[in-house]
């Protein structure tokens, strides 16, 4: 028996290591650079705490988590490992402990949250230690635009060259852009050795419904999983305690967990968590990364989560102990309506935010999947598989129609407008529907103007979602939201493929709908420039109202002004907010900035400032004289908006300008008083 299985044996307690987890042990304890991908569940930890016993000095492991460094380490000591951890749950005799174990050199695994890297000595300390190698769990976190990025990540690379010593980063979350993101921030771009393993999770049942009284659904599937434990992961805080409440009222024994509650809160309700059987927590997603719970008989989403990958991790918090356990994701327009806005609101770049809806794009495909969900979710992290007989789709298949004439029709439809306009407005044209902005822009007078009356406009609000969700069309960040075709869509618009969709599961909400604050065609470009806003108001640590207020943005969205004469006619924009902020903002509507001397920015608005351009444009015609052969000579911007804004009246008036010299009067006068007389 090799000192490997050994260990594994003896400190462990198992005779054989899962699958992929052996070849992964052994370049740890090799002392080689280590990427694994891994599926949640998989026993991650295993494969740098067994190395950790196999050679000298310790193991630093950096966890995003308090929770799941002390559960860990409890269990490591209750196996007999020295482990510790540096939290600030620590007792002091804790924290002396630890110290005393690098000191005399008996502690194999050190704990730590990534916050503790900011302290300038630590970086000594370790190397002091005797650091032998360094483990990063949840190393998706270094990723800047991930799901559950965390800034302290960004310096485990630098410590790692401080130490010089191997790394070995684990996850259960990594698409190819991530990976390639932790190879360069934690591994400088050396290629790690890689392994990806399976992530397939066939013990968990998947399964998607609309939303149709939200609340029922969730209290209905927890009654058929009575006394066992489960996770509601929600939207909101709000949420989390009001469905709580719900679930208590029912019989449940259930709590509430979220960020903005107090630390002491949060390890009480983890602490049950861990302790109590058949508890439900209903939690946003700041609960569950690093839960090591493995009896987690089912997890709900109440709402949409926000991408794929988050999806995918949440519902991995099931089922780890490998027996059966049941899904449920509830989504309706209104989550994705919020999950666009979240991604459009947010401060990445264009090339990001493509990237996120195409992300979400992706969720929404699973959730209105035609065939075995699993399939699906495993081709978009690179794996074939056949149908699996436990999701809900294998159970029962969905409806279907086919759709290729109607998203032909829509791609028709996009391009004709040249991907300039939203959902919305191309379901006007589609269905015929003579709108003051259809007619405004002639679109009324399209080919594909009314083709698709015959079809009300749920029907197409369907059709643009399963298009969205087959990833045929994606918003456009730099265009606000206006949809663009992708490559995937080119075959089914030139008659090269065909495309079946679901018939629309989803209902109409009951009772009132809540009014948005503009038309579903502005509301992308007031998400932009709410972004903006935030950006602005962070900068100057101001509240965002101090920018401008909403009802400014909702003017802006709805106006969308082209010039600063324009958009100083906003209501809500002064002349200093002008100069301020105005240029940033119309960047933002029409994507490009308006260069304007600050002379004239000071009329931007008013009747002096078409003056001052009309008085620029005279100058310029006889910059060198009537006939083109003089001295060139020109007034100052501060000498033509004092004209512009005391109009005189006479050549003798317009001498007093400061700046215009006699020759330049000679030249310029008569026709700057033709312009003041005209004006």
């Amino acid at each position: 028996m090799t000192q490997m299985h050994e260990i594994l044996m003896r400190v462990f307690g198992f005779s054989d290591f899962r699958p992929g987890q052996e070849e992964i042990v052994q370049a740890v304890a090799g002392g080689e650079d280590v990427l694994a991908i891994m599926p949640t569940g998989g026993g991650k930890s295993l494969c740098y705490q067994l190395p950790a016993l196999m050679g000298g000095g310790a193991t630093l492991v950096i966890s995003p988590l308090i929770a799941l460094m002390r559960d860990q380490v409890r269990g490591l000591q209750a196996a007999g490992v020295a482990a510790g951890a540096l939290t600030s749950g620590n007792t002091g005799e804790e924290t002396d402990a630890v110290w005393r174990g690098l000191e005399d050199g008996s502690l194999r695994l050190l704990y730590m949250a990534p916050e503790r890297l900011a302290s300038g000595a630590m970086d000594r300390i370790l190397r002091e230690a005797g650091i032998a190698r360094i483990a990063v769990d949840e190393a998706h976190c270094v990723s800047q635009w991930g799901h559950d990025f965390r800034p302290d990540y960004l310096r485990i690379g630098e410590l790692r060259r401080a130490l010089d010593v191997p790394l070995s980063a684990f996850t259960a979350t990594a698409d190819e852009e991530t990976r390639a993101e932790i190879v360069e921030r934690l591994f400088g771009g050396a290629a790690p050795r890689q392994f990806l393993r399976g992530f397939d999770r066939p013990n968990i049942h998947l399964a998607f419904a609309a939303k149709d009284g939200p609340r029922r659904q969730i209290l209905d599937f927890a009654a058929a999983r009575r006394g066992q434990p489960g996770i509601v992961y929600c939207g909101t805080r709000a949420k989390t305690e009001s469905l709580a409440q719900a679930l208590g009222q029912a019989g449940h024994a259930a709590c509430a967990y979220h960020g903005g509650m107090e630390a002491d809160q949060r390890r009480v309700v983890e602490g049950r968590f861990a302790r109590e059987d058949g508890l439900v927590v209903c939690a946003t997603v700041a609960f569950g990364m690093g839960v090591d719970k493995p009896d987690i008989r089912w997890v709900a989403h109440a709402d949409l989560p926000k991408s794929i990958e988050g999806y995918y991790q949440e519902i991995g918090r099931a089922g780890r102990d490998g027996a059966p356990a049941d899904t449920l994701t509830l989504f309706g327009p209104d989550d994705i309506r919020l999950r666009r806005t979240q991604i459009d609101e947010g401060l990445a770049p264009p090339e990001r935010k493509g990237a996120d809806h195409g992300r979400l794009n992706a969720l929404l495909g699973l959730a209105e999947a035609l065939g075995c969900r699993r399939v699906q979710l495993l081709a978009y992290f690179g794996e074939e598989a056949t149908p699996c007989g436990n999701c809900d789709l294998c159970d029962k298949p969905p409806e279907t129609f086919d759709a290729t004439e109607a998203v032909r029709m829509a791609l028709s439809a996009i391009l004709r407008t040249d991907e300039r306009f939203g959902a919305g407005h191309l379901i006007d044209i589609l269905t015929g529907s003579a709108t003051a902005k259809i007619k405004e822009r002639n679109h009324d007078k399209l080919p594909t103007f009314g083709v698709g009356k015959g079809q009300d406009k749920r029907h197409w609000q369907a059709v643009f979602r399963q298009m969205m969700g087959r990833d045929l069309v994606r918003p456009d960040p730099e265009r606000h939201g206006a949809l663009r075709m992708t490559h995937a869509a080119r075959p089914i618009l030139r008659g090269e493929d065909r495309i079946d969709l679901r018939r629309d599961a989803m209902r109409r909400p009951e009772g009132p709908t809540p009014r948005a604050m503009v038309g579903e065609e502005d509301a992308p470009l007031l998400s932009a420039l709410k972004a903006q806003r935030r950006a602005l108001a962070e900068a100057q640590s101001v509240p965002a109202y101090v920018v401008f207020p909403d009802r400014t943005l909702i003017e802006m969205a709805e106006r969308r002004p082209q010039s600063l004469d324009e958009m100083a006619r906003i209501s809500g924009i002064g002349a200093v907010k002008l100069e301020r902020f105005g240029a940033a903002f119309l960047k933002v509507i029409t994507g490009a900035g308006e260069e304007m001397h600050p002379a004239r920015r000071k009329l931007a608005g008013k009747p002096q400032g078409a003056l001052y351009d009309r008085l620029m444009e005279a100058q310029a015609r006889l910059a060198r004289g009537e006939d083109g052969t003089g001295k060139p000579l020109s007034c100052g911007s501060g000498t033509l908006r004092w004209i512009a804004e005391r109009r005189p009246a006479s050549l003798e008036e317009l001498a007093r300008a400061p700046g215009i010299s006699t020759p330049k009067l000679d030249r310029f006068g008569p026709a700057f008083l033709d312009v003041l007389q005209d004006g």
